[in-house]
């Protein structure tokens, strides 16, 4: 029997997955790792928890499963995207890594549209340069932290630091190179011209494969760290939201996914590259073979519940666990209880400034409406609405691009609970696609894997073989109007706030 590992090195922690070639999962495992916030708006992590991590669930899932080592037929990698890791000459890590969710490049986004032009940019690498992306940051690098950027020598992402210490390898891959904005996505290499302008020298950036290249080996030290064989091929493997739709077979135009974990994601398959001119929504290379795709991030979405979690009802967690279920499940349960609209109370879930549709970085969460007449309950189901809206808005954006969306399959956290995922197909007036199993992006990075070492060929016949629908979801034409006319007040109320939002954040800081 062959075996394929999966390794995701997320925000929250690395996820391990082993499964055999016909895609059933034998052994899983998670170890967690900080987030370091040492400012407000800043989000770090130290490279070195991502190898822990990495070596920690590698052997438990090789422990647990009982596999033999030499019956794993190669290793995928998926990762957190536009992650910043800076390497000096003897490949030792500077700093800590600045993470897709840190908000502290405004000024070197526009210092970049003023060095190279925004259009001219946007024409080179198909996005505008945000705050979360991967450019910006080291020109904060070079600008705030001068004696670090000195020592530079390698720039990398958080799952090719991992490579490297599994391999030996300096390497990427296409569809995490795209997410940098220092690569031309329609050519699928750096973009020399932007690198050129920006200072940013060509040799510190990884040479790039497809995702489902052979990318190294693993080496003798790696071997004795986490269990496996020497020479176990280790392929490109992909970003995480690339992974996760491998994993869930969101591998032809028409399947989309909306994914609701600790961000909000719309992804959308294309058979050729389609960009959007207002520059709301991204296109970056899929990580399947001859495919781009155009995706929405909002920043905040499962982590907006997650905040009303540590600092409104964190009372609730213990009454959980105490009736042995998950927390979220009560937070659900409230707003259930609550009607369509949370009697006149709206969310803005802009907790950390805001990507898609927005592009905004100052723009901050508000409730709107808030009245004697509100409790908790009312709260919960605000946030779940305001965050299910922002959703919408960028599904909004990709059909007015001309991407066919025949279907729309829910992943993440949220589309775990009935009650969110009822909302989704209300609010998006579509029919939501329940999967039997998801395990995200880990398990894209084991199909990538698979395709690698040859045991799989058809990214979609191998998906839809591995992955199976447990229930279809269909809107309800009333709520759905009812969405419908608070999404625009949703819409109409960032527009008002708008202006005064820098104001807000310089008070914050």
């Amino acid at each position: 029997m062959a075996y394929l590992l999966g390794l995701d090195i997320g925000t929250s922690g690395t996820k391990a997955i082993l499964i055999d070639e016909a895609g059933k999962i034998v052994a899983s495992a998670m170890e967690e790792y900080p987030l370091l916030t040492p400012k407000p708006g800043w989000a770090e992590q130290h490279p070195g928890d991502w190898w822990k991590a990495t070596v920690s669930t590698t052997k438990k899932v090789l422990t647990d499963s009982g596999v033999d080592a030499g019956e794993i037929k190669g290793v995928g990698l998926s990762g957190q995207m536009h992650g910043s890791v800076f390497l000096d000459q003897g490949r030792q890590v500077i700093r800590p890594a600045l993470l897709w969710c840190d908000a502290r490049t405004t000024a070197e986004c526009d210092e970049i549209n003023a060095i190279v032009g925004a259009e001219r940019f946007h024409q080179l690498v198909a996005n505008p340069p945000l705050v979360g992306f991967t450019a910006p940051k080291v020109l904060w690098l070079k600008n705030k932290e001068p004696e670090n950027y000195a020592k530079v020598r390698h720039i990398m992402l958080p799952k090719d630091y991992v490579r490297m210490q599994l391999t030996g390898e300096i390497l990427s891959e296409v569809s995490d190179a795209a997410g940098t904005v220092l690569f031309n996505v329609a050519k699928r290499e750096w973009a020399d011209e932007v690198l050129d302008a920006l200072g940013i020298a060509r040799e510190w950036m990884p040479e790039t494969r497809e995702s489902f290249d052979v990318c190294g080996t693993i080496t003798s030290e790696a071997a004795a760290l986490t269990g496996l064989k020497e020479g176990t091929p280790v392929v490109g493997g992909g970003a995480d939201n690339t992974c996760g739709a491998v994993g869930s077979g969101v591998v032809c135009e028409g399947r989309v996914s909306a994914s609701l974990g600790t961000s909000g994601v719309v992804f959308a398959p294309t058979n050729e590259l389609r960009v959007d001119p207002g520059m709301r929504v991204h296109s970056f290379v899929h990580s399947t073979r001859n495919q781009w795709y155009l995706m929405g991030c909002m920043i905040s979405a499962g982590m907006a519940l997650r905040w009303y979690r540590d600092n409104v009802a964190f009372d609730e967690i213990a009454l959980a666990e105490k009736e042995g279920r998950d927390v979220y499940d009560r937070y659900t349960e409230g707003a259930g209880r609550v009607p369509i609209g949370a009697e006149g109370l709206w969310f803005l879930p802009y907790l950390q400034g805001e990507r898609s549709p927005l592009n905004d970085p100052y723009a901050r969460g508000s409730f709107v409406g808030l009245s004697f007449k509100h409790n908790r309950d009312h709260l919960a189901r605000a946030i779940l609405e305001g965050v299910t809206y922002g959703m919408r808005d960028m599904l909004e954006v990709i059909k007015e691009l001309g991407t066919n969306v025949s279907e729309i399959r829910a992943l993440g956290g949220g589309a775990k609970s009935p009650f969110w995922r009822q909302m989704m197909a209300d609010v998006f007036g579509e029919e939501i696609v329940i999967l039997s199993h998801e395990e995200g992006p880990a398990m894209g990075a084991a199909i990538l894997a698979g395709v690698g070492a040859g045991l799989f060929n058809d990214f979609k016949a191998t998906a839809d073989a591995m992955v199976s629908i447990a229930q279809r979801i269909e809107p309800n034409a009333e709520a759905h109007a009812q969405y419908t006319e608070r999404f625009e007040i949703f819409r109409s109320l960032y527009q008002a706030l708008k202006p005064q939002f820098p104001e807000v954040v310089k008070f914050q800081q």
